[in-house]
């Protein structure tokens, strides 16, 4: 599990400072004991995510805000839904309102597509599994949206996890030198995953031993073939992760050639932001 409470008091100072800098110009127009309400409606089928970020962004800058929600992180809403109300001063809901959407409409965008991906192999087996493709600053965020969506966290970052790629076995002197100096420093707990590009380099660290192998821009039958020769060669006892041009259009194939976990990047890298309207009221 992430423990998001530092990062989200981070992320929303980071977003509010960059954004109100020395002062908020426009919302010195209004009467400072001037209270609004406001509403925030879903322009589009959905799945919500964001909801401590979003509340944050108001609550910092007027801890008396009040904010009731119609629907939870993870939830699928509704074109026109009614997802929150909010009152309290106007001030601080004018100057809090772009960046608590930013997040709210960017962490439902993650939740959105990958809910999408997790739908399209329901039933086959496989995982939806993100990457380190986030954008900078925002990594937990984006892999909170991703569990949201129903997918699977990878690794966190560099810390956590190894992944040896092909970079790294040049640099190594080769697949078994890698993955035994790999096996020598690997903390209890941590995962070796290691990538191959051919069946030929897929039988190499099988027989070298590897428990977790990433498959690089396998065609679908190379993805079967490799799903067969590790079953043959090592049972169940090996990993079988896909990754590489992994679309809407194609992951379901992809899931039905038996792979364990199937890894996207455009989860978090390639997002179009969910279509989100906060309407501002006179309160009663």
């Amino acid at each position: 599990m992430l423990d998001l409470h530092d990062e989200i008091r981070a992320n929303v100072q980071r977003a509010l400072q960059e954004d109100i800098g020395s002062g908020d110009l426009t919302a010195s127009l209004i009467p400072s004991g001037k209270v609004l309400s406001a509403t925030v409606v879903s322009r589009e089928n959905a799945v919500l995510c964001g909801k401590q970020w979003f509340e944050r962004c108001f609550t910092s800058l007027a801890p008396d805000m009040a904010i009731d929600w119609f629907a939870d992180d993870g939830d699928r809403v509704q074109a026109g839904q009614k997802l929150c109300e909010i009152k309290g001063p106007a001030c601080a809901l004018l100057t809090a309102e772009r960046s608590a959407l930013n997040f709210l409409q960017l962490l439902s965008a993650v939740a959105t597509q990958t809910r999408r991906f997790v739908d399209a192999v329901a039933g086959a087996g496989a995982v939806i599994v993100d990457t380190r493709k986030t954008l900078p600053g925002l990594r937990l965020a984006q892999k909170y949206a991703v569990t949201c969506g129903g997918g699977v966290n990878h690794r966190i970052g560099l810390y956590d996890g190894i992944l040896i790629k092909e970079n790294h076995i040049i640099a190594a002197g080769g697949i078994q030198p890698a993955l035994k100096k790999a096996l020598e420093i690997v903390p209890p707990g941590v995962f070796i995953q290691i990538e191959v590009e051919s069946l030929q380099e897929l039988r190499e660290v099988l027989t070298a031993g590897a428990r977790m192998v990433l498959l690089d821009n396998f065609a679908l039958d190379q993805l079967a073939d490799a799903v067969a020769l590790t079953r043959k060669q090592a049972g169940e006892a090996v990993i079988l992760e896909a990754s590489g041009n992994i679309t809407l259009d194609n992951v379901r194939r992809v899931a039905e050639t038996g792979v364990d976990r199937i890894s996207i990047g455009s989860l978090t890298k390639n997002i179009q932001a969910i279509d989100l309207s906060l309407r501002f009221a006179e309160p009663e």
